[in-house]
């Protein structure tokens, strides 16, 4: 196997205008490329629609060297019921924690020097204030899982994860040392994903992808998407399949070569978001005829 990068992670978002501002004005990332896509993706990237929507990448860096996050964001779908599945993201940033104080968002001390704050729709995001790494200040994912030796079998025997560390209730995981980690928790009961589900993505040689798929199938593994390509107008074309984990936690690989062409950082992302916010006019024709927007 050879090697295989953490890529991002995949939110469902309802409002773009307060999700813009956690994660540029709070959180210090910027937009690394922004998207628009009058039809649903053939790998539900984001989620059981059809129509129109967008895809956001904010991030620190590119994702060549960073772990950033993905914002989908459907027309006409106001917000998403949050299950258990999703845990938090952390994030070493003694200026996010400066940021959230000035900005007065609200902020939950669990331990000396570690806050915990809500992005828009419930996404819980953990704060360790102090200054961030070289590196990515991306650490890690937290998942829920109900069976964490079952879980630990899938990550590490099938998907090749070395084991960081491990505990009774908790796992980290990771493919590189200075990557971000997948952490895993045995919260003890069902995990449920409500609609605002999300997805983990990384990336392996393209020619592992039909190996990755042959494996599932012969371990009897749930894959969502066979493998397929996806075309972005003007971009590269690249090629995903789509995994389900043991608990349902969707997981995609797509293949690392077309994969770096298609993530270049563009510019112009923040201006093609801050345009396409000013373009919607969705929030205003629904508080005008006094309707919330639909729930997912």
């Amino acid at each position: 196997m050879k090697a295989r990068r953490a890529l991002h992670f995949v939110f469902k978002v309802g409002d773009r205008t307060q999700t813009s501002r956690f994660y540029r004005e709070l959180l210090g990332m910027r937009v690394l490329r922004h998207e628009e896509f009058e039809e649903g993706c053939k790998a539900t990237c984001n989620g059981p629609y059809d129509g129109k929507w967008s895809k956001t990448m904010v991030g620190y860096g590119p994702e060549d060297d960073h772990f950033v996050a993905e914002l989908t964001y459907n027309y006409g779908v106001g917000n998403y019921r949050l299950g258990n599945d999703f845990l938090g993201m952390t994030v070493v940033s003694s200026q996010a924690v400066n940021n959230a104080k000035k900005m007065e968002w609200p902020l939950k001390e669990v331990s000396s020097g570690v806050y915990q704050a809500e992005a828009p729709g419930g996404y819980k995001f953990c704060l360790e204030d102090r200054e961030s790494p070289k590196r990515d200040p991306v650490l890690k994912v937290t998942l829920a899982v109900s069976s964490l030796q079952r879980s630990v079998d899938f990550w590490s025997k099938l998907l090749g994860m070395k084991v960081y560390d491990e505990d009774k209730k908790k796992v980290l995981l990771g493919y590189a040392d200075n990557q971000c980690k997948l952490e895993l928790q045995d919260i003890g009961q069902a995990v449920d994903h409500g609609t605002a589900f999300g997805r983990i993505a990384f990336s392996c040689p393209k020619e592992e992808l039909p190996d990755i798929e042959a494996l599932m199938k012969k371990e009897n593994q749930k894959i969502l998407t066979p493998l397929v390509s996806l075309d972005t107008p003007g971009k590269a074309t690249v090629q995903v399949v789509i995994l389900a984990d043991p608990d349902g936690h969707e997981i995609c690989f797509v293949g690392d070569e077309a994969f770096r062409e298609l993530s270049k950082v563009d510019p112009n992302g923040g201006k093609l978001l801050d345009e396409a916010i000013a373009a919607d006019k969705s929030d205003e024709w629904f508080a005008k005829h006094n309707i919330p927007k639909s729930s997912a």
